[in-house]
């Protein structure tokens, strides 16, 4: 009989401690909805490349909030495409035009005959030693697709950029970005980085003047 009472008592505490953390055990589920939500706000809401945040090659989380106030171009790139010696043409660009505020961030991507299939490494290497690229590379992403990155979905939103948007072609893809974080041009892989038309789309970015858009 004792024994019982007792079984009984420790059963009704059990229970009592299961109500007890039952709120919290939903306050906890529903700090995960409201998470979700709010990234998904974040991705809408965006205005500017300035609002994202991206894996560098080496894995670290980088603002791109750090480039306010310098022209951007954005290019998917990869490294077993006809048009990947274009890296020489990137990295150059750069050089010639960092100092007075260009900087090019190469997003590598697999979406295109599966032109890009190392690791951020593989990739990391093989661009300095076959391209001597200086400019900031970032961790593999997606383009376009069901995966695509939020980076991407924003830059080729037609409603956000009507202009400028539209699903990515192919690799090496770039779209010119203002200081203030707005798209401003999109150029095609065949527009390779020495052309005339990116150069002066440039130097007019730089000087705070807009380009036209590509025909």
């Amino acid at each position: 009989m004792k024994h019982t009472f007792i079984r009984q008592i420790l059963l009704l505490a059990l229970f009592a401690a299961l109500l007890e953390l039952t709120p919290a055990l939903a306050a906890v589920d529903g700090a995960g909805q409201e998470q979700k939500s709010n990234s998904k706000g974040e991705k809408s809401m965006a205005t500017t490349i300035h609002d994202f945040i991206v894996n560098d090659i080496d894995g670290a989380l980088v603002k791109l909030e750090q480039y306010r106030g310098q022209v951007v171009m954005i290019v998917n790139v990869a490294s077993k495409c006809g048009f990947t010696p274009q890296y020489e043409g990137l990295q150059k660009l750069y050089i010639t035009y960092k100092d007075s505020g260009l900087v090019i961030l190469g997003f590598p991507a697999n979406n295109f005959m599966r032109q890009e299939p190392g690791t951020d490494e593989d990739i990391k290497a093989f661009c300095s030693l076959n391209y001597g690229v200086t400019f900031p590379m970032f961790s593999k992403i997606s383009v376009k697709g069901e995966d695509q990155h939020p980076l991407y979905a924003w830059l080729t939103d037609k409603k956000i950029h009507p202009e400028f948007g539209g699903d990515i072609s192919w690799n090496f893809n770039k779209f010119l970005i203002s200081r203030d974080g707005q798209v401003i041009g999109r150029f095609g892989s065949r527009t390779k980085p020495e052309d005339a038309e990116l150069v002066e789309a440039i130097k007019k970015a730089l000087s705070g003047q807009p380009p036209q858009p590509e025909e």
